[in-house]
């Protein structure tokens, strides 16, 4: 695995642009250039700055730099017989770590395990000053500067520079089996969200095409046991499948209509939005494939509590994520400000007064 540090190289190259009232915009394997708004600066590319810094399987944590291959990090957590239990998509074969973090990426176990934000547990970057800091640590325990590496979570590059980022990682399961069980979206959304309140080992719940997915994992006794008790026809293979859900693989996604990703309530009854459906994270995460206006939408979503983002298609340089309250706006513009006090990091990527 290729290793090297150019944090000082990147240093540079953001008090350059400081100096200059240049914007940055900051690009690793560029997998993820498709989410979020149009934003134009002068490159700043990370990918050189790769190599895991340190990895103990005994303490469950593993540091690597922002331009690390996400391929490299789970080989190599893969062969200690671990993984990154948010099971984060790629979305291209260049995908990075550091991209990875700032998207704020969970693949299907992100409702029974947690979110790519639960496994950080500390961060070294480069602020809007051009200075090199570090918060958290690299011990699960640590809660120094714990919320502050957390909010670089999901900032796409708009608070600073990722640098290095340390995550608790889990042993791998002894045992996984996918159960399949044809049934209405209906069906599946009660079946789902009853599961999250019980004692079974699913890892993963989705619907798609008629049909409901459960993975289960654990020890060979309890996946087999939730079988038992769960019923359903097992899955042959069923990696792959879940592998081409995470990755946007599927016929589904092939649309040339819109893809919005809409967050609800698991419980929450089909939506009467025009469209195509496929339901991840035990109906929390529903993925709609439509052409009916973003307004509407979101306008129908919002009478069920839930948000709307635009994930591909469609213009990008709109509101592509859900627009914030007065309130909310304020401590995003304040957060901006502390962090990125210059603006220089990806103007808009997220809001365009951001």
């Amino acid at each position: 695995m290729l290793e090297r540090d150019i944090s000082e190289t990147l240093q540079q190259q953001v008090h350059s642009a400081i100096g200059n009232g240049t914007p940055l915009k900051i690009e690793g394997g560029n997998s993820k250039a498709f989410l979020g708004r149009e934003t134009h600066g002068e490159i700043l590319d990370i990918s050189a700055h790769c190599g895991i810094v340190e990895h103990d399987p005994r303490e469950l944590v593993l540091t690597a730099r922002s331009g690390t291959p996400l391929k490299d990090i789970e080989a190599a957590l893969t062969e200690a017989g671990q993984m990154l239990a948010f099971e984060p998509p790629h979305y291209g074969d260049n995908a990075t770590l550091g991209g990875t973090i700032a998207c704020g990426l969970s693949g299907p176990r992100r409702p029974f395990c947690g979110s790519a934000r639960d496994f950080v547990l500390g961060c070294k970057l480069i602020n809007g000053e051009g200075e090199i800091l570090r918060f958290g640590g690299q011990v699960i325990k640590n809660v120094a500067g714990y919320d502050v590496s957390r909010l670089m979570v999901g900032a796409y590059g708009t608070l600073g520079v990722l640098l290095e980022i340390s995550l608790k990682v889990l042993p791998r399961p002894a045992a996984n089996h996918t159960l399949i069980q044809e049934c209405t979206q209906a069906e599946a959304i009660r079946k789902m969200s009853q599961l999250l309140s019980q004692p079974v080992p699913v890892d993963a719940a989705c619907y798609h095409a008629g049909h409901c997915y459960l993975r289960l994992s654990g020890s060979e006794q309890a996946v087999k046991h939730a079988h038992e008790h769960l019923g359903g026809e097992m899955l042959e293979k069923s990696a792959p499948f879940w592998h081409t859900l995470r990755e946007h693989h599927l016929p589904f996604f092939d649309s040339a209509n819109p893809l919005y990703r809409v967050m609800v309530k698991p419980a929450v009854p089909p939506l009467e939005i025009t469209g195509e459906w496929l339901l991840d994270w035990g109906g929390a995460q529903r993925w709609l494939v439509s052409d009916e206006p973003i307004a509407l939408i979101r306008e129908r979503v919002a009478t069920v509590g839930g948000h709307v983002t635009q994930f591909r298609g469609g213009a990008h340089n709109g509101e592509i994520f859900q627009p914030l309250a007065a309130p909310l706006l304020v401590i995003h513009q304040r957060l901006k400000a502390s962090f990125d006090p210059h603006g220089i990091f990806n103007q808009g990527r997220i809001y365009a007064n951001l």
